[in-house]
């Protein structure tokens, strides 16, 4: 069986968390990729930053509703207001990227893989070597993957 380390892509495209949104946006349109790792200067993985994290920046704010009772002014979903504002003002990568990374090894079999995607709603995995970025599998790299395997 097919793993991570025979389907990843090896040459990881990165972006480190003091590039503007500007210059994300521009690496992602000009390699046709979704998504790219955050690192720090020793290519340690930090987070990762995808379109979803673009678009979500540029979405329509949500105005929390407003309960009476008796006296009380109630706020409902003012915890999240306070997130969403924060990321429609973000203007680098640190202020939109996410720090809680699903990432695999070099060893993780294609149906874990599969697994891990579809039940994390991830796209994109990172593969880590000691906390270090050695590659990366996207949706297409498992598609890919599906049809050399069917093909034995």
């Amino acid at each position: 069986m097919l793993k991570a380390k025979d389907i990843m892509t090896p040459d990881v495209i990165t972006v480190q968390a003091e590039a503007t949104v500007e210059e994300l946006a521009r690496i992602l349109i000009e390699h046709k990729i979704s998504g790219v790792p955050v690192v720090d200067d020793k290519k340690k993985i930090l987070g990762i930053v995808t379109e979803n994290d673009l678009i979500r920046k540029n979405k329509r704010f949500h105005i929390p509703t407003v309960i009476r009772l008796f006296d009380a002014y109630i706020l409902l979903g003012s915890g999240k207001a306070e997130e969403e504002i924060k990321k429609m003002a973000a203007t680098t990568v640190d202020e939109i990227y996410i720090r809680k990374v699903v990432s695999i090894n070099e060893e993780t079999s294609m149906e874990d893989i599969a697994t891990i995607m579809s039940e994390q709603h991830v796209h994109l995995l990172p593969v880590l070597k000691d906390g270090t970025v050695v590659g990366i599998v996207g949706k297409a790299d498992v598609v890919r993957a599906m049809t050399y395997e069917d093909s034995k």
